[in-house]
């Protein structure tokens, strides 16, 4: 690029400034800015261009390999589809050789369970219960104060 520091554009500016005028200078920088965005643009635009001239270059090339691939896995699946219907072809007709034997297994008898089915029964094991301190019967107050009433000592 350019070597042009601040010095150098102040001096270009103040040579501007004299031989432009200061009436026309802020018009003449506008235009100069709305020209350089236009070229920057321009100049982003054809990297765009290139880049995507290059992506579509990579994305045909990579197409090119999936489709192959794709024939080699097509072709693989033909030829064990091929092995799989000679081989139930072989299969099929073997059974057919053989006699067929009309063999249904009796269904097993029915055994009742002997359980209490009405016998509401909680699943905490009474194990556990009488560990834990749980209640396994509902007992009446009188019967709760006598429980816990200490003895007599005589």
């Amino acid at each position: 690029m350019i070597d042009i520091g601040i010095t150098k554009l102040a001096i270009i500016g103040g040579i501007a400034l004299i031989v432009i005028g200061p009436e026309k200078l802020p018009g003449l920088a506008k235009t100069i800015g709305t020209l350089l965005g236009r070229a920057r643009r321009y100049v982003a635009d054809v990297k765009d261009e290139v880049n995507r001239s290059m992506d579509l270059d990579e994305l045909k090339k990579m197409k090119d390999t999936v489709e192959s691939a794709v024939r080699d896995v097509d072709n693989t699946i033909q030829t064990s589809a091929a092995d799989f219907e000679k081989n139930w072809a072989d299969a099929t007709a073997q059974a057919a050789d053989t006699p067929f034997n009309d063999f249904s297994p009796t269904p097993p008898a029915y055994r009742h369970p002997n359980k209490k089915w009405r016998v509401k029964q909680g699943a905490t094991p009474n194990w556990y219960k009488a560990r834990a301190g749980i209640r396994t019967r509902a007992l009446s107050g009188a019967a709760r104060v006598a429980r816990f009433r200490p003895h007599k000592v005589n």
